[in-house]
């Protein structure tokens, strides 16, 4: 059976006439007035189309392209990721330019123990809160345009050293305000699948500290850069390493570690001369509460390497105590102020050992040639050799 529309009538075919129609009145769903003295058969159908028997995470797979060929970046050209956009922000369900109110949607569906019934409200009250709608949507839209002026990090588009927000509260509420959360590297990596091809992801690297010898660091990953960072500095919180602290402002000792192809020689420094390391080991350090150190990398650069390599060096290095109790000896240091006299820094908590250490014994120490060369005077300029123009 066939059905025209038109102006809010429909015209229906009737058994038993050849060409002549008969009016049919216009109903809501249910209700309907046949004007007609034939028998006529009227059927209802609700219209239904994709859009509306899909759900809506099935519509934004579509238009995403999240599975299928769509999703294979890796071949032809590179596009921008679309993003999902929540549709009902700036929507209030039942509000309309009308100012109808339906019980159940925008008003209570039973006041005063009687079912409401669906009533408008004035105009005044409809302007105001049409204008309001407004002025929300508005103020959403600016705040999208607005891009956040982030503090500069170790170089002008480079995101380390960047800080970042504290890390979500707790299970328990307990926040950390007083932690200091800094980016170490942020890269893009990618996953070769069969389903999806080249799948590409946000890999971030995220270093904490209080400034007092707690610190941690952790790695995160995800789809977009500030999911990435945001699991990456609530896993950092979650994996703190307390670093002992020499007067609060550098080492016990000097330090040479080595992870992987990585190799970092620490030394201690007095008070006053600074931190002379690399970009990512000063960021650290700050993070830790160290202010007077030296430290030279060697070998591969990888920022990973280096974070692993430092905190490693760091947490194994032992204190004036640990010494003292394992030698079973006293611990000197000598100092400028005190001249040749030492000065006790350590004792050993149990009984104390009468023979000294034995002065054959040769330390297991290595010794660098570029430390060697500069002790004998034999280090040159790299400028020496240089052919400079003249003018």
């Amino acid at each position: 059976m066939q059905c025209f529309f038109l102006s809010g009538f429909a015209s229906v075919p009737v058994k038993g006439s050849c060409g002549s129609y008969c009016s049919l009145a216009w109903a809501f769903q249910a209700r309907c007035s046949i004007s007609a003295p034939w028998t006529v058969t009227v059927e209802q159908r609700r219209q239904s189309s994709f859009f509306n028997t899909l759900t809506a995470d099935e519509l934004w797979k579509g238009a995403l392209a999240e599975t299928g060929v769509g999703v294979k970046k890796g071949r032809g050209k590179r596009r921008k990721k679309k993003l999902r956009k929540n549709l009902n922000r700036g929507q209030e369900i039942g509000e309309g330019r009308s100012g109808f109110l339906w019980p159940g949607l925008n008003a209570p569906l039973i006041q005063s123990g009687r079912v409401q019934a669906v009533t408008q409200r004035k105009k005044e009250e409809r302007e105001r809160i049409q204008s309001e709608i407004v002025q929300r949507r508005d103020t959403w839209e600016k705040k999208r345009k607005i891009k956040i002026k982030r503090e500069g990090g170790w170089s002008g588009k480079c995101w380390g050293g960047v800080i970042l927000d504290p890390p979500d509260p707790g299970p328990n509420g307990e926040t950390y305000e007083d932690f200091e959360t800094r980016v170490i590297e942020v890269k893009n990596v990618f996953c070769m699948n069969a389903k999806e091809g080249r799948k590409k992801s946000i890999r971030a690297l995220v270093a904490i500290g209080n400034g007092k010898g707690a610190a941690g660091f952790a790695m995160g990953k995800a789809g977009d850069r500030m999911n990435a960072l945001r699991k990456a500095k609530n896993k950092a919180i979650r994996c703190l390493h307390l670093i002992e602290l020499y007067q609060k402002h550098t080492v016990y000792h000097d330090i040479t570690v080595k992870f992987k192809r990585t190799t970092i020689r620490m030394k201690k420094q007095n008070k006053g001369y600074g931190l002379h390391c690399h970009r990512a080991i000063i960021t650290i350090c700050k993070l830790i509460g160290i202010k007077d150190m030296y430290a030279k990398v060697s070998g591969s650069k990888n920022l990973i390497n280096i974070t692993r390599a430092l905190f490693k060096g760091l947490t194994q290095q032992e204190t004036h105590q640990q010494l003292a109790n394992e030698k079973g000896l006293y611990v000197v240091e000598f100092r400028e102020e005190q001249g040749p006299l030492p000065i006790v820094v350590a004792l050993p908590e149990g009984t104390v050992r009468e023979d000294p250490e034995p002065e054959d014994e040769v330390p297991d120490t290595k010794l660098e040639w570029s430390d060697v060369k500069e002790a004998q005077g034999m280090k040159k300029s790299p400028w020496a050799n240089v052919r400079r123009a003249v003018w």
